[in-house]
């Protein structure tokens, strides 16, 4: 019996040091990945989710959800903390109009509007190009790393919502991951 346990104890922390795919709170990160080019340093990743029971209803009632992406860029130091190099985040906002029947999927001031909610689901798992960071911010010599965080924003919600908050809304991913010298993820 105690072996069965420390086996199955071995195989599951085995597979959360697996760089390729992570997971965390309902969210799976299918793909991260950095490119350089000649206008900095750009990000893709693809997560994989579903809304939970609570989610979708709340969002059903009218209550938008908001996503957010964060990407910051560090170089490691030895004599102190490491130098935050670059800092973004985007926010996606997902709404359900009623007179429509449509969901809306909003970033910053462009919006888009969607037949099910599948579709705008999708729009939200990923993001491909997005420049994380500049080409000045960028040496060639010296130890960088990614810090990524992708999550339903809780704080965004209702204040009464937030009072009895169930579990289904608990939607995050971090994953900290090191540049290889051409500034791709390891």
């Amino acid at each position: 019996m105690f072996a069965r346990i420390a086996i199955a104890a071995f195989f599951s922390a085995l597979l959360a040091l697996l760089p390729g795919l992570a997971r965390a709170d309902g969210v799976e990160l299918a793909h991260l990945a950095t490119q350089r080019v000649d206008d900095g340093l750009e990000l893709s990743f693809t997560a994989r989710f579903e809304l939970s029971r609570p989610a979708e209803d709340a969002l059903h009632k009218g209550v938008p959800l908001y996503f957010v992406a964060e990407a910051a860029v560090l170089r490691s130091r030895w004599y102190w903390r490491d130098a935050r190099v670059s800092r973004v985040e985007r926010t996606w906002r997902l709404a359900w109009q009623s007179l429509t029947r449509q969901y809306r999927v909003s970033n910053g001031g462009l919006h888009q509007s969607f037949a099910t909610l599948d579709e705008a689901l999708t729009v939200l798992r990923g993001q491909s190009g997005w420049r994380i960071a500049e080409p000045k911010d960028l040496d060639d010599g010296g130890g960088y790393y990614l810090e990524f965080s992708y999550k339903l924003d809780v704080s965004q919600l209702p204040r009464p919502m937030q009072i009895g908050l169930q579990s289904g809304f608990a939607l995050s991913i971090e994953q900290k991951r090191n540049f290889a010298p051409d500034f791709t993820l390891k």
